[in-house]
């Protein structure tokens, strides 16, 4: 039974459904019924036109629960108009799914999850799963984003950037559980990337594919983190780096420069570097003005500041760093970067320890914590 074929096929199924008519959330319940239909029909019986044959059974699905919904007897027009079994249309409506599940009036979290259902045909249970989260928990998230989107017109123009921050939103998110959300986000904007020529959409395939290049060499065996500079570059997936450089040089030469464009460009120098002192942080920085002026993002600037430390030296980083709001996610870890760079090491561990009770998750703290040890131990020889 090939479940990535069915996946593949899920937004497809689900997005003439919503064409013809059902609602969101009904049509997507019906989406789901067919798989699970097919789960149990297909391997004895597999079918000559496997979308057909979904769009037939999640059809019916849709008009078998419309009937007996005593509430909906408002839809008993539609009931009676069943398209005749056949070949399913040619006409691909996935790219507006994307943009109905990243509709601006869901949350980010909503988006999210609503699009790794629908578009990703991922079950509630492995999205909740992968978000470390109760599957009930999970369950009345989509629910309350589906019916939240069940109102809107399906051929409502979408928008590109949102639905391209949700893909972003996947990607960071990395993976656990049973699934690998990093691959499922380089999956879907693959797919994206097939469907819409944009080139913000190509950075940002080029920046994942580049990002999860160095994905071996990024932790240890026992989990803990491998900071950029002392990654084993041999580790590194040169395909995936030859790739993504391909696509972004390409988006580049269309001179439409966006965001995930100009993060793709840091990312690519970075890979291209044979090792981390001969990376060429001043071009490192010039990427980093260009995102600064496309964003005004106090991220961009805190990375800049990174930068500007390796490319000028540590004190012209500090005095970059100064002029942000030190609450800033990783601020105290980048100030403790820098002020080790800059020969002040029992400031450095100091900052390394507040920076550990600060951190998100447990690699990172661990990460933190053994390098504020390792200063003060340096301080006591």
């Amino acid at each position: 039974m090939d479940e990535a074929l069915l996946r593949d096929l899920t937004p497809g199924v689900l997005a003439v459904l919503v064409r013809r008519g059902a609602d969101f959330a009904a049509a997507e319940d019906a989406v789901q019924d067919a798989l699970v239909e097919a789960l149990r029909v297909w391997p004895a019986d597999p079918p000559r036109d496997s979308k057909g044959w979904l769009v037939t059974v999640a059809w019916r699905k849709f008009l078998d629960a419309t009937r007996a919904d005593t509430a909906r007897r408002r839809r008993e027009d539609l009931v009676d108009d069943e398209p005749a079994p056949g070949p399913a249309p040619a006409a691909d409506d996935t790219l507006q799914l994307y943009f109905l599940c990243a509709h601006p009036s869901l949350t980010p979290s909503s988006a999210v999850a609503l699009t790794l259902r629908a578009v990703g045909g991922l079950t509630t249970r492995q999205i909740a799963r992968a978000y470390l989260v109760p599957e009930q928990t999970m369950a009345q998230r989509i629910s309350r984003a589906k019916r939240t989107v069940s109102g809107v017109r399906f051929d409502q123009p979408g928008d590109v950037a949102t639905v391209l921050r949700v893909l972003y939103l996947v990607f960071n998110e990395g993976y656990s559980g049973d699934v690998d959300l990093a691959a499922e986000a380089i999956r879907l904007t693959r797919q994206l990337a097939a469907r819409i020529d944009h080139p913000e959409v190509a950075g940002l395939l080029a920046l994942m594919l580049l990002h999860h290049a160095r994905r071996a060499a990024r932790t240890l065996p026992d989990g803990s983190l491998v900071p950029l500079a002392e990654q084993d570059r041999s580790r590194w997936d040169t395909k995936l780096i030859a790739e993504g450089v391909g696509i972004l040089q390409a988006a580049l030469a269309r001179d439409r420069l966006g965001e995930f464009q100009a993060q793709a460009a840091v990312a690519a120098l970075h890979a291209d570097a044979p090792t981390a002192e001969e990376t060429d942080w001043v071009q490192i920085v010039e990427w980093y003005d260009e995102l600064v002026r496309l964003t005004d993002s106090p991220v961009v600037r805190l990375n800049r500041a990174v930068a500007v430390g390796e490319a000028d030296g540590p004190r012209a980083g500090l005095a970059a760093l100064a002029t942000l709001d030190d609450s800033l996610p990783r601020h105290t870890a980048v100030a403790a970067h820098l002020h080790e760079r800059d020969g002040d090491l029992t400031k450095a561990a100091r900052l390394y320890a507040e920076a550990a009770r600060k951190a998100p998750n447990t690699a990172e703290r661990d990460h933190l914590t053994r390098q504020a040890a390792r200063l003060n131990t340096h301080g006591r020889l």
